[in-house]
């Protein structure tokens, strides 16, 4: 009998193999992105020096003031987010990394989002 192996297993071997190939230096750090059920999680990392030099995510703030972030509107929040935290570090350019997940909806969008914010990638 053969073993199904999970959604998360199979992205997990996705991202490891995107990571073999994807490395965030000090000059084009990495924007790696999270996509749980109910949130989206976002940083900017260094991996050279082993540093998380941003974040953001759909999760932050007060429980009552935040809305869901298993939506569309909620990740595109994100991505400008990010990409204002981004600039105001000095951070320009950085490498994508979807995590494996499939380029669609709300990563997509997150990304399109930090694009029209001014992260070049």
């Amino acid at each position: 009998m053969l073993n199904k192996q999970s959604k998360n297993q199979t992205r997990n071997r996705v991202h490891d193999r995107i990571r073999k190939k994807v490395m965030g230096t000090s000059g084009r750090p990495r924007l790696n992105v999270y996509r749980s059920l109910n949130h989206i999680y976002v940083q900017v990392i260094d991996d050279l020096n082993g540093a998380t030099l941003v974040s953001a995510s759909s999760a932050e703030g007060k429980k009552d003031e935040r809305r869901t972030g298993g939506n569309v509107a909620s990740a595109k929040d994100v991505g400008k987010a990010i990409a204002e935290r981004a600039k105001q570090k000095g951070i320009t350019k950085v490498v994508f990394d979807r995590g494996g997940y499939i380029y669609h909806g709300r990563v997509k969008a997150l990304a399109d989002a930090a694009r029209e914010a001014g992260l070049q990638f």
